[in-house]
């Protein structure tokens, strides 16, 4: 596990949003009887998939399976901002299995998360299938209040619960051959009815190199806002990449393979010349149709700059030296 230094971006924990505003207590998985918490939450959740209090009250059953609530990063304690409230993050989500448009979360509650495995495979010494309640109860649970910057322009801060994704690729051991790692969603056209779209590449693929991988930004998350991940969020587990572009920040992952080869993301084998491989944040490279000088931020009616790297440059920024002779702007794609 990557132990960090307090970055420069990080705010003092007096200034982080105040934990009353979007924690909710949480139980924690364990074997069978986790899973069982989470099928009497499910019966009594809404149409967000959030447990209302009075419900669970009455029941006598959790408002959530996270409790007590997994402990926040230092490093991550807030984003230099507030936290964009649940009911805007939870109702407006890019997630084409479900639709093109931005309030796909009634539908997104389809899913079928019962059960749910990841592989990671590949050039790795152990391949192994996780279930969610193993991986709960393995990998090393901690919060983090994270920004997020989408190719669209826009942006949101969210306080997501999950893990390194270093944490568990080192349950398998990547072979030293190994240079990239593919990501890939589910397919089921039947209960994701945006999959019955032909034109697109499903399912959902994307992919990162190992020293990307390894970092310790890059964030497999599980839960949000105290609570199981939602479904319009991606559940019940995506990855958080937040210096890159949100459409390689992959949702509902059923595959992580270990590679020689450079995966080719979805949006990318649409129109790469959109939406490259690497996708990095740079406010000074123009998306084809629109410019990334600057955000919208949900849920205010204000617009701020975009910073390099969306503020976590120094995390991140040696990751790339070197490449812009090979890549150029292709870096910011």
């Amino acid at each position: 596990m990557f132990h960090l230094k307090r970055p420069r971006w990080a705010l003092p924990e007096r200034a982080a949003t105040p934990e009353s505003v979007f924690r909710n207590r949480r139980a924690f998985l364990a074997g069978g009887a986790g899973l069982a918490a989470i099928g009497t939450t499910a019966a009594l959740t809404g149409s967000l998939g959030v447990m209302m209090p009075e419900a669970a009250a009455a029941a006598g059953a959790p408002a959530s399976p996270f409790e007590p609530v997994p402990p926040r990063n230092p490093a991550f304690a807030n984003a230099g901002r507030e936290v964009t409230p649940e009911e805007i993050n939870a109702r407006y989500n890019n997630f084409y299995e479900f639709g093109s448009h931005k309030r796909i979360h009634d539908a997104a509650e389809a899913l079928k998360t019962e059960g749910w495995t990841v592989t990671v495979d590949g050039m790795v010494e152990t391949p192994k299938t996780f279930g969610t309640d193993e991986l709960l109860a393995a990998m090393p649970i901690e919060e983090r209040v994270i920004r997020h910057r989408c190719v669209e322009a826009w942006s949101m801060v969210v306080p997501w619960i999950g893990f390194p994704l270093a944490a568990l690729l080192k349950a398998v051991t990547p072979l030293g051959s190994a240079r990239y790692v593919r990501f890939e969603t589910f397919h089921d056209p039947d209960t994701a009815t945006g999959q019955r779209q032909f034109w697109y590449p499903w399912p959902y693929v994307e992919g990162l190199t190992v020293a990307e991988a390894g970092n310790p930004l890059a964030f497999m998350v599980m839960g949000a806002y105290g609570k199981v991940l939602h479904k319009p969020f991606g559940a019940p587990i995506r990855l958080h990449l937040p210096w890159k572009y949100g459409f390689k920040s992959i949702k509902s992952i059923t595959r992580i393979t270990l590679t020689e080869e450079r995966p080719v993301g979805f949006w990318e084998e649409l129109q790469a010349a959109e939406y490259g491989f690497w996708a990095n944040v740079n406010p000074e490279v123009a998306h084809p149709r629109w410019s990334q000088a600057s955000e919208r931020v949900l849920g205010t009616d204000e617009r701020i700059p975009t910073q390099l790297f969306n503020g976590y440059g120094p995390e991140v920024a040696h990751l790339y030296d070197g490449l812009e002779a090979e890549h150029g702007d292709r870096l910011w794609r």
